[in-house]
């Protein structure tokens, strides 16, 4: 018998994907985005009191970070200024064909799932949900930021009713707590209905908003 938060590093279709199966008959799909020079052992942390109906894929980014770990994207030839939605399309579209494979070899209903990121994970977060807005059901956005450019895709109001949760600790120095606020502002005006949750922590979440993210995501859904 499998512990409840036991979890099985694999290769699939040439990935490498940390994942806990559910137990349930009728899983929800829910993948694990993380962060610049994370890796596919870095989110789990966010939902480790998450019930076993959740049928969990936290995914290794493509591209090799320095000093260590992965990225959503390749390294950027400037630092100037924030990476654009075009940057991280060709990582929203791997990831949607991702969950069609996976979900079609394990029998779980893929056709709309939860999605989670922190950082230049919820960058990436925002970026699927804008992109492929029918896909995704819930989404939480940790101590990330909208990608720039994206006022044309927002304004066409794709994310019509869709529940977001984001979370931001206003002494964070990477991401600023004012970029997360900008970034609440062109989600609503796309449409989403977002829970928001600030605390005076970092580059982090907290334990207040780790407790209202699992509420979040564990209450029925609703739009």
């Amino acid at each position: 018998m499998r512990a409840p938060n036991e979890t099985d590093l694999i290769t699939f279709q040439g990935r490498t994907l940390r994942v806990r199966p559910a137990s349930s008959t009728t899983p929800h799909l829910l993948l694990l985005l993380h962060g610049w020079t994370g890796d596919e052992d870095s989110m789990w942390v966010f939902v480790r009191n998450f019930p076993a109906d959740f049928w969990m894929i936290a995914p290794r980014a493509p591209h090799v970070a320095e000093p260590a770990g992965y990225s959503w994207r390749p390294p950027p030839s400037t630092t100037r200024g924030w990476p654009g939605l075009e940057d991280f399309r060709p990582a929203a579209e791997a990831l949607i064909s991702l969950a069609d494979a996976y979900a079609a070899q394990n029998q779980i209903n893929a056709l709309q799932f939860d999605v989670i990121g922190f950082s230049q994970g919820a960058a990436l977060t925002n970026t699927l949900a804008l992109l492929y807005p029918e896909r995704i059901r819930r989404a939480g956005v940790l101590a990330g930021f909208i990608p720039a450019h994206a006022e044309s895709v927002v304004e066409k109001r794709p994310l019509n009713g869709k529940p977001f949760f984001v979370a931001h600790g206003t002494l964070d120095e990477m991401v600023r707590v004012e970029y997360a606020r900008q970034s609440i502002q062109m989600l609503e005006r796309a449409g989403a209905n977002v829970t928001y949750c600030e605390d005076e922590v970092g580059h982090k979440v907290s334990a207040n908003c780790m407790r209202a993210l699992e509420k979040f995501f564990t209450s029925p859904v609703t739009k």
